[in-house]
């Protein structure tokens, strides 16, 4: 019996597999960091102000959706078997382990940073809370899923299905999440406390994930590899999008209401959503420009008489400024 021997890639095509494993581990890497920036501000300020609570929420149930779709594509004998016989040309499905180890260390991460509009006892807007629109949005996702699981018949309707349910659940959550951000930033006309770090690193991901796909499908010579993993494919895309938005939005549009003191390393301006927290030091230092209040009844008075409410848009009755009163979260 004739055995053909086995098939020794060409370099070029080495070379490719070699690029499209390091574009993978290089998104996972920017997109994995992306989460830490704004853990650790909210940590530093003491507050998680400025932020919109239907980002984080949705955050954990797309990259739930995410993580569960990975793990069936790699590891599910069925689902594999089903995506093979609806693609005979390119059997083996785009998704790659790297894919997984992202999306379980999104999950973790936004599990984190959720819990610290709750638990952490960091300040809160009376108005941060989880909007009725993104309720529904909500029951209205796990319905559509919890539906496509009973309608599996193996025949009309297979796992594949429902994988592919929790991926369009997925993408839908993107497009959905980064508006509520992107409002209430117009909204406050600020960017303050929300990471921009985070949307760099977030755009440069999206580049390099949709780098290794397309660069996959290529050397699979089908590009229906980028429809079959469509979650991966148009994930990049919403991702790139809303972050150019966001760029804009803080180096451009909204650029001059970030007032920050480079030296002493505080923000002096947080938006309407609310004030950092100072100590009585900090707050002389940016009124009068040295570390601690003298002794002078002139300083003393002028601090007593309001002047921090100069800085922070506040009334010397202590009355929210128009604009603190219409933001709604």
């Amino acid at each position: 019996m004739y055995l053909q021997p086995p098939t020794i890639p060409s370099e070029s095509e080495a070379f490719a597999r070699a690029v499209s494993r390091l574009l993978g581990w290089a998104y996972v890497a920017a997109w994995g960091i992306s989460f830490y920036p704004q853990l650790f501000i909210n940590m530093r300020r003491k507050a998680v102000t400025g932020l919109a609570l239907d980002y984080f929420t949705l955050n954990i149930l797309g990259f739930a959706c995410y993580t569960i779709s990975s793990i069936a594509f790699l590891y599910s004998p069925v689902v594999r078997e089903q995506y093979a016989r609806r693609h005979p040309l390119t059997p083996e499905p785009t998704v790659r382990w790297n894919d997984l180890a992202f999306a379980a260390h999104a999950l973790v991460l936004s599990l984190i940073t959720w819990t610290q509009f709750y638990f952490w006892g960091y300040q809160r807007h009376p108005q941060q809370r989880l909007s009725v629109l993104m309720k529904a949005i909500i029951v209205g996702c796990i319905a559509a899923i919890v539906v496509s699981v009973f309608l599996t018949d193996g025949e009309t309707w297979e796992w594949i299905d429902v994988v592919y349910t929790l991926q369009f659940v997925k993408l839908f959550i993107s497009v959905v999440k980064y508006t509520p951000q992107a409002y209430l930033n117009y909204q406050r006309k600020s960017t303050i406390g929300w990471s921009i770090e985070n949307i760099l690193l977030d755009f440069s991901g999206g580049v390099l994930s949709l780098g290794q796909l397309i660069i996959d499908s290529s050397l699979q010579s089908d590009w229906s590899g980028l429809t079959g993993n469509p979650v991966k494919f148009f994930l990049s895309q919403i991702a790139i999008m809303f972050d150019i938005v966001f760029i804009l939005q803080h180096h451009v549009l909204y650029r001059r209401r970030v007032v920050s003191d480079e030296h002493q390393g505080f923000e002096t301006d947080y938006g309407a959503i609310g004030r950092p927290h100072l100590s009585r030091e900090d707050e002389s230092r940016m009124l009068f420009g040295r570390d601690t209040l003298d002794d002078s009844g002139d300083a003393e008075a002028e601090f007593q008489q309001g002047s921090l409410a100069k800085i922070f848009g506040e009334t010397t009755t202590g009355t929210a400024p128009p604009e603190e009163r219409a933001v709604g979260i």
